[in-house]
């Protein structure tokens, strides 16, 4: 989890540096564009998937919501700083486990309800409104969590059926399906600089993502989940150092507050999921 974090905020960091030398839409196509090159090792699962029209409804949904996120993220990279996105980013966590109460008929228990609350306190105090400017970019990155939010929910529903890995591999693909009309109607000509760093954009959210499935494998949520703060910190010292960003104490404590929040709802999921595998007293135990 701590070399999942260090590839994220990698990651960010490269996008970041593109500045505004790129349209971020078109940033963001290029991106999904060039990861299609890691899909390669998945592809014969991919071409032994049976797609029934529910599969193919839910992938190119999903598809959807998912390029819509990517946008905005990409669009509040330029907008605002580092520790800002890294922060608010915290709270896609929070609108999956209110979706999957909404959608999913899963429980939302005194204690999840209060951790949400907590969440939203934490938001406030980085966006602080009515004592600063509520800028394009946070709304872009309330917008980022949120529809980021829906796309987890739809893998929940597609991880019942398909492998992870041909989940993963659909969301590439279909993703750059639906920033291609968008890529198109802004597109100019990119340098090799800018295509270079975004197949390192690739290479570290691919990277990102292989560690944190090691992880999970290895470990529970309750107990990869914390070290995910490291991200915050790495961010904010990136953000000071490379892009002369100032520290706002105020970002560092909203969250810190949310990622509490969102460790307090990852322990107590891993709880009641042992509870319900673990045998009663008086049943055998094997």
């Amino acid at each position: 989890m701590f070399a999942a974090g260090l590839s994220f905020v990698v990651m960010t960091a490269l996008v970041k540096s593109l500045g505004t030398t790129i349209n971020p839409i078109q940033a963001a196509f290029l991106r999904y564009a060039l990861g299609l090159a890691f899909l390669l090792p998945a592809l014969r699962s991919i071409m032994a998937t049976k797609l029934t029209p529910r599969l193919l409804t839910l992938f190119g949904v999903r598809g959807v919501v998912h390029a819509v996120a990517v946008m905005l993220w990409f669009f509040a990279m330029t907008q605002i700083p580092l520790a800002e996105v890294t922060a608010m980013n915290y709270m896609t966590p929070v609108y999956v486990t209110l979706g999957a109460a909404l959608f999913l008929g899963e429980k939302l228990a005194f204690r999840r309800i209060a951790a949400i609350l907590v969440a939203l306190v934490g938001v406030l105090i980085i966006l602080r409104p009515g004592f600063r400017e509520v800028s394009a970019g946070h709304l872009a990155m309330l917008g980022t969590a949120l529809t980021l939010g829906g796309s987890y929910l739809l893998a929940k529903l597609l991880v019942r059926d398909v492998p992870p890995s041909v989940v993963v591999a659909h969301l590439s693909i279909w993703v750059t399906l639906a920033l291609i009309p968008f890529a198109v109607a802004v597109w100019t000509q990119p340098s090799l600089r800018d295509l270079g760093v975004l197949f390192l954009v690739a290479c570290f959210a691919t990277a990102g993502h292989y560690f944190m499935t090691l992880a999970l494998q290895a470990a529970p949520v309750a107990v990869t989940q914390p070290i995910t703060f490291l991200q915050l910190i790495w961010a904010t010292l990136l953000g000071a150092v490379v892009f002369h960003e100032s520290v706002d104490i105020w970002v560092v404590a909203g969250g810190t507050l949310i990622l509490c929040a969102v460790s307090f709802i990852s322990w107590r999921e891993a709880v009641l999921n042992r509870r319900d595998l673990t045998p009663p007293s008086i049943a055998p135990k094997l």
